[in-house]
C-alpha cells in the first residue's frame, strides 16, 4: 500500500512539473535531493558508531549493568509471569536503559536477546505470549532521556540550538510509555476476565 502511495506522488509530481513546462526541474531536485540523503546517510553512520562505540565503553564499564540492576524490581510488576532471576529480566533492563540513555543501537542486541530468553519460557513457539507482547510495546514506545542521534543530527544541519528538542522529546517519550503500559495493563485485565 506504501508503494501505491509513493508511486502515485512521485507520478503526479513529475505530471505536474510536465504541466507547468519545467520537466527539467525535476533531473535537478532528483540529483540534489539524492546527494543531500546521501549525506544525510554517511552522517548517521558516523553519529552511531560513535553512540555505538560510548555505549560499548559503557557495557565494559559496567555502568548499563548497574543501572539495569537498579532498574530489575521495578521490572517485576510488568513482567509478573517471568520468574524471579530469570534472565529475560536482565536482558529487557538492559533494552530499557540503553534506550532511556538514547543508545538505541546498543539496545538492538539486548532486546534481541530478552525476546529469546523469553521464547524460552513458551508453551507454543508460535504465539508470543503477554510478556513478549509488554516488552514489544515497552521497547517501542520506550522513554528516552536524552535523543542523543536527534540531537547531533540537528546539530550536523546547522539548527541554531540542536538541544532545544531534549526536553520535549523526553516529556512525549515518558508519556508514550506511560500510555503504553496504562494499555497493556488494561489489556491483561481483560483479556484475564474473558478467560
Amino acid at each position: 500500500m506504501v508503494d501505491i502511495v509513493w508511486a502515485v506522488m512521485i507520478v503526479g509530481g513529475v505530471a505536474f512539473a510536465a504541466a507547468a513546462g519545467d520537466v527539467g526541474a525535476v533531473t535537478s531536485i532528483i540529483f540534489d535531493q539524492a546527494a543531500a540523503g546521501l549525506t544525510v546517510g554517511i552522517n548517521l553512520m558516523a553519529l552511531l558508531a560513535v553512540w555505538f562505540g560510548i555505549s560499548r565503553i559503557a557495557e565494559r564499564a559496567g555502568l548499563l549493568d548497574a543501572a539495569a540492576r537498579g532498574l530489575t524490581p521495578l521490572l517485576r510488576p510488568l513482567f509478573p509471569d517471568v520468574p524471579k532471576g530469570h534472565p529475560a529480566l536482565s536482558a529487557i533492563a538492559m533494552n530499557i536503559t540503553a534506550n532511556f540513555f538514547g543508545l538505541a543501537n546498543a539496545a538492538t542486541p539486548f532486546g534481541l536477546k530478552a525476546m529469546e530468553q523469553l521464547q524460552t519460557l513458551n508453551d507454543r513457539p508460535d504465539t508470543v505470549t503477554p510478556p513478549m507482547i509488554t516488552f514489544f510495546a515497552l521497547n517501542s514506545a520506550c522513554a528516552t532521556l536524552l535523543p542523543a542521534t536527534a540531537v547531533a543530527l540537528r546539530a550536523r544541519a546547522g539548527a541554531a540550538d540542536p538541544s532545544v528538542i531534549i526536553i520535549p522529546a523526553a516529556m512525549a517519550s515518558t508519556a508514550a510509555a506511560v500510555s503504553i503500559l496504562l494499555i497493556d495493563a488494561y489489556l491483561r485485565r481483560r483479556r484475564g476476565r474473558e478467560r
